[in-house]
């Protein structure tokens, strides 16, 4: 049976780190978004704020008091942090949005692995990095995954789960279930380059190419 995930650490307040964490705290889920400096998180926190107004009225339409219930609810669930090893003390799953660059992915893994309790799911939203060569640098490659996410993340519906040899089906069930309950279309993945998406889009893309040139 696989473990229920209710706090959730987000590393990165980009558009894709942001947009996690504000689907997730929209979702019932005790969030806390981080990034380097207070300047970032602030500028992600108001950009969530301006999100989650017009997901209410889409949601609510004319009631009112169910629209602002649900703002109210969703951004008292939402906290910011500069401090990523802090960060981590009593997450359920970590979700990395940062910088596409493998040496920093695993640097900052490494070191969460020391400061997360064992229990903690590590994932990548990493759309192009190998999930296998993130997850070298933690001792929990059982508990470790991507979970790559389309932006607009509170638009877009599909949640690809990436799955090495190593994670394990109560890992990967976790994430799935992590990802229903956000409200997305899960589907498994191979830690392969592009996983399915990327994968397929690469060859369209070339073709369309080739067609102009043609």
């Amino acid at each position: 049976m696989s473990a229920a995930i209710k706090n959730v650490t987000v590393i990165g307040s980009g558009l894709m780190g942001a947009g996690i964490a504000q689907v997730a705290a929209q979702t019932g889920h005790i969030v806390t978004m981080v990034d380097i400096d207070e300047m970032a998180v602030n500028k992600a926190e108001k950009r969530i704020g301006d999100s989650i107004k017009r997901v209410a009225k889409k949601k609510f339409g004319e009631d009112g008091d169910g629209a602002a219930e649900f703002i109210s609810g969703s951004i008292s669930r939402l906290g910011t942090s500069t401090d990523a090893v802090a960060s981590v003390g009593s997450a359920d799953l970590v979700v990395e949005a940062i910088v596409e660059n493998v040496n920093v992915k695993k640097k900052l893994f490494a070191d969460l692995d020391k400061a997360a309790p064992s229990h903690t799911i590590f994932a990548s939203n990493t759309s192009s990095l190998s999930i296998a060569a993130i997850a070298d640098a933690t001792t929990r490659k059982d508990r470790f995954g991507g979970l790559h996410f389309f932006n607009p993340v509170p638009v877009m519906k599909l949640l690809e789960v990436v799955r090495i040899p190593e994670t394990s089906q109560e890992t990967y069930e976790s994430m799935c279930d992590w990802g229903k309950a956000m409200g997305k279309v899960t589907v498994e993945c191979k830690d392969t380059p592009g996983f399915i998406v990327n994968r397929l889009l690469i060859p369209y893309t070339l073709e369309a190419i080739r067609l102009l040139e043609r």
